[in-house]
């Protein structure tokens, strides 16, 4: 299994490579759920960080459905994080119907290239589950991170694993929220998925920072 997590802060990308973390989805703003984090933070994390990192593209919190301007200004930054040298991002669009912006997701996932794309739980706010992952597919996306269209990647087990068989390979199921070391092994038995994320944050110092002995425990 692999374990992606999420960091909002350079200490967390540290901690989560050095508990044996496969990948970092880099983020700003924990109380947003995640937004595009600065440049100073992206410059530092390429040249410090040996472990893939994939960068969350967002440019404000609340919904997915994003105008001319703030697209113009997600796709600026898929261009920064390529120039960078990064493997990845993370990302998502809406049709302001729900559905998934298959046009728009396919620009960025063109733009990326060779960088690979992530759908992130903007999925989890689609109607269909199973008409989002093929538009997905569609788009070109390598993954999607999901709790099944539920609150937590548990109470979503059962749409996971029809996913999971759905991607028959095409995609990766990656499932996220509130993936914890006591329930991981379970879900993994259930869904079928290989991939899974968590942040296992902790509040330290008022900012929120992962815990490096749950981060163990979830690989382990």
């Amino acid at each position: 299994m692999l374990l992606e997590v999420c960091a909002f802060n350079i200490q967390s990308c540290f901690i989560a490579q050095r508990a044996g973390a496969g990948r970092i989805e880099l983020c700003a703003d924990p109380m947003q759920g995640g937004t595009t984090p600065s440049y100073g933070l992206l410059e530092y994390a390429i040249k410090h960080i040996s472990i893939p990192i994939y960068v969350m593209i967002r440019p404000r919190g609340g919904n997915f459905v994003y105008d001319d301007a703030e697209f113009a200004i997600m796709l600026r930054d898929v261009q920064v994080c390529k120039d960078l040298g990064y493997p990845g991002i993370a990302t998502g669009i809406q049709l302001p119907n729900g559905e998934i912006d298959t046009e728009r997701m396919k620009q960025i996932v063109d733009l990326a290239h060779p960088m690979r794309v992530t759908c992130h739980k903007a999925f989890d706010a689609t109607p269909d589950a199973a008409r989002s992952l093929e538009k997905l597919v569609e788009a070109g996306c390598e993954r999607v991170l999901t709790s099944g269209l539920h609150k937590t990647a548990v109470e979503g087990t059962q749409v996971l694993a029809a996913l999971v068989q759905q991607a028959a390979g095409r995609i990766i199921i990656m499932p996220g929220g509130s993936v914890r070391s006591s329930n991981i092994k379970q879900l993994a038995k259930d869904s079928g998925a290989i991939e899974f994320h968590s942040s296992g944050l902790v509040v330290k110092g008022g900012d929120y920072v992962a815990d490096e002995e749950e981060i163990r425990k979830l690989i382990h």
